[in-house]
């Protein structure tokens, strides 16, 4: 089992950035794949990123090549930078990890872009 607590996320303005934070409740050196989705308003969860242990990344394509996904092992926590926001970056984002067949998912951070 794990808790994943996100934080650091806000209003800013488009062109803006954040840099969000999952903060998990147990080592996170065993947990092969971090993952961020994000949730808009009337819209269906989506993928954002992901890291796996041994550092390879995936990215949605909406966000790539603003967004970077990293992974701390020592503080237990994974990151999303986010650099050049835009309104339609605006949800809920959400941490999630799957330990043998369980998903856990956190309680989710908001993020709004301001146009």
């Amino acid at each position: 089992q794990v808790q994943l607590v996100e934080s650091g996320g806000g209003l800013v303005q488009a062109g803006g950035s954040l840099r969000l934070s999952c903060a998990a409740s147990r080592s996170i050196f065993s947990i092969n794949v971090m993952g961020w989705y994000r949730q808009a308003p009337g819209k269906q969860r989506e993928f954002v990123a992901r890291i796996t242990s041994g550092g390879s990344t995936n990215y949605g394509d909406s966000v790539k090549g603003r967004f970077t996904i990293s992974r701390d092992n020592t503080k237990n926590t994974v990151y999303l930078q986010m650099n050049s926001l835009k309104p339609e970056d605006t949800a809920v984002y959400y941490c999630k990890t799957t330990i043998r067949t369980a998903d856990y998912w956190g309680q989710g951070t908001q993020v709004t872009v301001t146009s």
